[in-house]
């Protein structure tokens, strides 16, 4: 049976993680195919809120196997905590949890290198690392002298990896930071210590999982794919280089996961019924101002892995409709329609202005969007509480137009409205 696959539209936070684990009871197997610990899905269950980073969102459904793939960089000691945490509130954690031996592992040194290196704004701003070592663990997968994957902790040689790697690392922040002669950290035995204990505590998570999904796929189960941040930080699509370091848009699921695109059929995109943003670089419509504020305040709009605030703004259907294209989706889920619920005026942002001139396009280059003025279309606000909505024909007119604008712009039909952080408060059409 062909899968389907959950993507975010804009840059990340758009509440996938809640989807997915609504769609979990319809899927046999939930595969989470790119990022780090920088991602971070909320589910809430009842009175529960779960956080996660690494384990899939399926976790939370009993019978429904979670798969890493070898697109996702695991930090071991953060993937141990969340599961020990899991496990500490009754929520099954094992044999339905499988990590890809060929993962690339963050280390010591890559943390350091992004301290380092966030040191060093681009453009005049923040890159908005989350400085947990997932840029510099990516950089050393695609420079493969310096990396380490997940199945390498059981080799022969991984002590005299860790010793040779550890020396390395340690000359190029001693260039990078001008501290000569310092250790940042890098003691190669404890670092080879503290691997080996990570590794015997993971060793029953790991495996060969593309062999494992693939074989899935010829058996005809059900694989739904959590994509992680937004398609508006993919490295190659998104707003470069104020991005991820990985492809988090539709694109990245065939590489990331391994298993090839033709075998999912229905890609779902989820989107804000606002946009919000955490780092650096442009965002044509930021409201950094009361509005900003009061939107970032209903939506509690502070980042699930770094606790930042996130920048907030109106609705850009520009980026969405680029995004939505980008990643080949079907339909969308807008997320948070009960945040505007207590606004008098509304802003959908429905082209841009570049230079004097409208266009429809997002623009390529960072430095065309910083100059883009958005064009707005104003709505009057719907001011009634919709969280008790169960049916897209009981939202009040307003917000009902507001949907079916956003449907018209996006040129996609929106199939999923959520109204609440709980399990119950989302409409599927």
């Amino acid at each position: 049976m062909p899968g389907t696959c959950v993507i975010g539209l804009q840059w990340g936070d758009e509440a996938k993680g809640k989807l997915v684990d609504l769609l979990c009871p319809q899927f046999d197997i939930v595969v989470r195919f790119l990022g780090g610990a920088n991602a971070g899905h909320t589910v809430v269950v009842g009175d529960q809120t779960y956080k996660l980073h690494h384990v899939p969102s399926g976790i939370l459904n009993p019978g429904v196997m979670n798969v890493v793939t070898p697109g996702v960089v695991i930090n071991p000691a953060t993937i141990l905590k969340e599961i020990d945490a899991l496990l500490a509130r009754d929520i099954e954690v094992g044999a339905n949890l499988m990590l890809s031996d060929r993962a690339h592992i963050v280390c010591p040194w890559h943390i350091a290198e992004d301290q380092v290196m966030n040191g060093q704004p681009v453009q005049g701003e923040s890159i908005g690392t989350t400085l947990r070592g997932i840029g510099p663990c990516y950089r050393d997968k695609v420079g493969r002298s310096h990396a380490i994957r997940l199945g390498d902790l059981y080799s022969a040689d991984f002590r005299e990896r860790i010793e040779s790697i550890a020396d390395v690392k340690r000359r190029i922040l001693s260039g990078l930071s001008g501290q000569e002669g310092g250790d940042f950290g890098l003691d190669p035995a404890k670092i080879y210590e503290e691997y080996c204990g990570y590794a015997e505590r993971l060793h029953k998570y790991v495996d060969d999982t593309t062999a494992f999904l693939l074989d899935a796929v010829d058996a005809g189960k059900r694989l739904l794919f959590e994509g992680a941040q937004g398609a508006l930080l993919d490295v190659d699509h998104g707003t470069f280089p104020f991005v991820t370091s990985s492809n988090s848009s539709g694109v990245g699921v065939a590489s990331g996961s391994g298993v090839p695109a033709r075998s999912i059929d229905r890609m779902i995109g989820v989107a804000k019924a606002y946009t919000t943003r955490v780092g650096g670089g442009p965002f044509p419509t930021e409201q950094d101002n009361e509005v900003g504020q009061r939107i970032r305040d209903l939506g509690n709009e502070y980042g699930t892995t770094t606790g930042r605030p996130r920048r907030c703004g109106w609705f850009d259907a520009v980026a969405v409709r680029y995004t939505a294209r980008l990643s080949g989706i079907d339909c969308l889920a807008l997320m948070m329609m009960d945040v505007l619920s207590q606004l008098p005026e509304i802003q959908i942002c429905t082209a841009y202005e570049l230079d004097g001139e409208q266009i429809d396009r997002f623009p390529s280059q960072v430095g065309d969007l910083r100059r883009v003025k958005p064009v707005y279309e104003t709505w009057p606000g719907w001011e009634s509480d919709v969280t008790g909505v169960r049916k897209l024909a009981d939202f009040p007119a307003g917000a009902r137009r507001y949907l079916d604008r956003i449907s018209e712009l996006v040129g996609k039909p929106i199939d999923v409205v959520s109204v609440g952080p709980d399990r119950e408060q989302t409409i599927f059409d």
